[in-house]
């Protein structure tokens, strides 16, 4: 199974995480110059761990012609498989809408130079939606650019946009998606075409239950697998093979980094 989004580099052991309950691969996501470094150098030496490299909104003081020359250099790296995590997070401060978005843009801009999928963060304060809305009206300029929207949060109009805007759009489901409270995410999860959906854990973060509480872990990525599987009446073995092959044509992993390694 792939976990398609964790952040392997903040577990104490990254070593020890990989393999956990049958992984096959899973995507480290460096969203800040330190942390793309680190995710680069995870997935040089294992050869199940691929990574991106990018800019969280929440990380916009780091956004520099420097950070952005070295991340574009990363970016070029044959085992980095998709820019961001990028975006726009009203959750803390909506002061920094505008720096969000000069750095989500540019990261649009780069993500369609170099032909790799972007992944986007969004988040609101509960009842609001502002940073929804504004990832739509960003996405809506940059149509053709493929992109994952990283832990899904069920809103109806984003999914409607994500499914309008074509097949190079994919949702990820995240551990807050087995939540008792999630109706949003719940609903999404459960009536989404299959051939949009990927699993993702973004450990540390966000466990699933049975694990709620502690830290998260990529092989925890099952727990939200089963999850789905019961709410979509199927079994977890198709659903798993369905979301793996997903996530292999989003990120195209098995083409793009082995290739490329080939032709050195």
């Amino acid at each position: 199974m792939i976990d398609t989004h964790c952040h392997l580099d903040y577990l104490d052991d990254p070593a020890s995480a990989r393999g956990e309950l049958g992984l096959s691969a899973m995507v480290c996501i460096g969203a800040s110059p330190e942390h793309a470094r680190n995710a680069v150098v995870l997935a040089e030496q294992f050869p199940d761990v691929y990574a991106t490299v990018g800019l969280h909104p929440t990380d916009t003081t780091e956004d520099t012609p420097e950070a952005r020359r070295e991340l574009e250099q990363l970016a070029r790296h044959p085992r980095v498989v998709g820019l961001g995590e990028s975006g726009l997070d009203d959750y803390w401060d909506d002061t920094q809408r505008a720096a969000q978005r000069r750095a989500f843009e540019w990261q649009l801009e780069l993500a369609q130079r170099l032909g790799k999928p972007l992944v986007i963060h969004t988040r609101d304060q509960q009842g609001q939606d502002s940073a929804h809305r504004g990832v739509m009206d960003v996405l809506g300029q940059w149509p053709d650019v493929p992109v994952i929207l990283h832990c899904f949060s069920g809103h109806p109009d984003l999914l409607r946009f994500g499914l309008e805007r074509g097949e190079h759009t994919f949702f990820g489901f995240a551990g807050n998606t087995t939540y008792k409270n999630a109706h949003e995410i719940h609903e999404a999860a459960r009536t989404l075409p299959l051939e949009r959906m990927l699993l993702e854990t973004d450990a540390p973060f966000l466990a699933p239950v049975p694990k709620r509480g502690k830290p998260n872990r990529p092989g925890y990525v099952r727990h939200t697998l089963d999850f789905i599987a019961s709410l979509r009446e199927m079994p977890a073995d198709v659903l798993e093979r369905m979301t793996d092959a997903n996530a292999r044509r989003a990120y195209r992993l098995g083409t793009r980094a082995e290739a490329s390694e080939a032709a050195v």
